[in-house]
């Protein structure tokens, strides 16, 4: 039988496969609900001066999420996916991918130091 083609989208490396089996398990559900539960706001929309309900709980270290051993031990941080601001499916991806958070300051710079304008 012929598995339904991926969009480009939705094609996931064989890593990814893996580590995307433990989002479905017990145990995951537990270690979300407790994240959820000790920390039920968007940690980045706090740092922003909003308050928006924590959805989402976040490997901090996405490296952590790669490995067995360490997916269920964190660290972890509550996020949101409302709407407005998308903190775990735009923001922070954005950042995983690019390496620094993206905005820039009233004169211009960039906000974060880690952007190339910065480095030396």
């Amino acid at each position: 039988m012929l598995k339904p083609r991926q969009s480009k989208w939705d094609a996931r490396s064989p890593e990814a496969e893996q580590y995307r089996k433990l989002y479905k398990t017990a145990r995951w559900r537990r270690v979300r609900a407790l994240q959820l539960s000790e920390q039920p706001l968007c940690e980045n929309c706090q740092r922003h001066g909003r308050v928006t309900a924590a959805t989402v709980c976040d490997h901090v270290d996405p490296k952590t999420k790669l490995n067995p051993a360490t997916f269920f031990t964190g660290p972890f941080q509550s996020l949101c996916d409302d709407p407005r601001w998308r903190c775990h499916s735009s923001v922070k991806q954005s950042i995983e991918k690019s390496g620094f958070v993206k905005g820039v300051a009233a004169d211009g710079r960039p906000l974060d130091a880690s952007h190339p304008w910065n480095r030396a």
